[in-house]
């Protein structure tokens, strides 16, 4: 059982982040559709991992650069670990909505590599935002906390795809799942491993900092994100796509951001 587990974690690793597994190790996880199904509940310990690589680096370059250099470096070297999974996809969904409004011409347009005009300004505006917010957190002087928040916000967002997975389906043909793999179910026990993952950051703030159940509280507005682009992704195409699960990603994590952005800004209580 436990090595079913670890195999889970790897496949979520492996599809997820380009840090490449040793050759034996990958050679005993292999791969089946069953197996990334059952992966998609380690999808926020993946997130917890680039969280915490995106902390290191935005808090070490804190000690020497001004918080907008940080929070570039920072956003860098997610994007790197990640190859650019989820934004990728994000930009797919804004070519794809934005480009079309028939579902099978709006999944030829995801499908298309090349990057349009609706990919481009919508991803540029989506990083804008992210390092906007983050760069709002960092210059709010608590270094230790902004790190705290890119670690949650990594962690959190990449449970809200599960919740798609669960609660949609998977709209492209067999032919297009073989050729870009991803997971298309999870069980009710997957979808509830992958929330508590989500969470476990910010449980540990819980003992960290004085009202940190305050930040607890941006769950809320990362779940209603959630439900409102599932809801249109729904209504637009009758389901789901991996595009889709990465543009959610990436929704979810600058929603999280924005919520923080807006308790800090809140005053004290005197």
């Amino acid at each position: 059982m436990f090595a079913r587990e670890i195999r889970l974690f790897f496949t979520a690793w492996m599809f997820f982040t380009r840090i490449p597994l040793p050759k034996r190790v990958g050679d005993w996880v292999g791969y089946s559709p069953e197996l990334l199904n059952g992966a998609a509940r380690y999808f926020p310990l993946v997130g917890l991992a680039v969280g915490a690589v995106g902390a290191l680096i935005f808090a070490g370059s804190m000690e020497v650069f001004t918080p907008p250099v940080a929070v570039v470096l920072s956003m860098a070297a997610t994007v790197l670990f990640t190859g650019a999974f989820h934004e990728d996809g994000f930009a797919d969904v804004c070519d794809g909505f934005g480009g079309a409004s028939d579902p099978g011409r709006v999944l030829d347009i995801m499908k298309d590599s090349r990057i349009g005009a609706f990919g481009a300004i919508g991803i540029m505006l989506m990083l804008l935002l992210k390092f906007s917010a983050l760069v709002g957190l960092a210059e709010s002087g608590d270094t230790e906390l902004t790190a705290w928040m890119m670690v949650i916000g990594h962690t959190l967002s990449r449970a809200m795809p599960v919740v798609l997975i669960r609660w949609l389906s998977y709209v492209r043909p067999a032919a297009d799942a073989k050729a870009k793999p991803l997971a298309d179910a999870v069980s009710w026990n997957g979808l509830i491993a992958a929330l508590v993952f989500g969470m476990l950051p910010l449980l540990a703030l819980l003992d960290l900092y004085d009202n940190a159940w305050l930040f607890c509280l941006g769950l809320l507005p990362v779940l209603l994100a959630t439900l409102a682009i599932g809801l249109w992704f729904r209504r637009r195409i009758g389901g789901y796509t991996g595009d889709c699960l990465g543009a959610t990603q990436q929704v979810a994590e600058v929603v999280f951001y924005l919520f923080v952005v807006a308790l800090l800004a809140v005053p004290a209580p005197d």
